[in-house]
């Protein structure tokens, strides 16, 4: 069994690699999206409703009931990825109190090179999957390898806002990694898809 936790910048292809390396390892991949997006029904499905739809951020307790709840599911026994959580100090205390991490990876890079390729990001809309016109292209213009539907830009992927956003990931997230140190695997995410992948299953398996 093997918890881990992929950060790393916007831009640094950890949901790309969270993707490959949960197949590779056959252990469930989770993001925070994901989760939101997982509740169907009851109590939960209200409180996060209600955050989304006003605009707000769901609070961290909140966040860490419904991971408690997932992680405790049947296919996380052998182990799971979490990206996109903890984004701050205060995320990775209330995780420690639910779980244990075994490794960490930081896929690094440099804020120009996110600004590049999250401005060159394109997202479907019907699945959700995302496309990179630089590193991971789709076969045909505007349309999703996976389910045809049609792609589209984000509003939010511009570089003014994609600097807010790396601003944020510097100041809340990135001191979180000092809490991880001792198992902490930091990985160059310039490099070919497939490259960072090999790197990482080095560090897992």
């Amino acid at each position: 069994m093997v918890n881990i936790i992929f950060m790393g910048p916007q831009g640094s292809g950890k949901g790309t690699q969270a993707k490959i390396i949960s197949e590779e390892l056959g252990i469930v991949h989770i993001s925070t999206g994901d989760l939101f997006r997982g509740l169907t029904k009851g109590e939960l499905k209200e409180e996060v409703d209600s955050y989304i739809n006003s605009g707000n951020l769901v609070p961290d307790k909140v966040t860490i009931k419904i991971l408690k709840e997932r992680i405790s599911k049947e296919d996380c026994k052998k182990g799971f990825i979490l990206d996109g959580f903890p984004r701050n100090v205060a995320q990775a205390d209330l995780l420690d109190e639910i779980t244990k991490i075994d490794k960490v990876i930081e896929i690094n890079i440099r804020d120009e090179l996110a600004i590049k390729r999250i401005s060159s990001r394109l997202s479907c809309k019907k699945c959700g999957a995302v496309y990179n016109l630089e590193t991971n292209p789709p076969k045909k213009q505007d349309i999703c390898d996976k389910c045809q539907g049609e792609l589209y830009r984000r509003a939010d992927d511009n570089p003014d806002a994609i600097k807010k956003r790396l601003e944020t990931y510097h100041n809340e997230t990135k001191p979180v990694l000092k809490k991880y140190k001792s198992i902490l695997t930091t990985i160059d995410g310039s490099q070919e898809i497939d490259k960072i992948a090999d790197q990482i299953l080095e560090q897992t398996r």
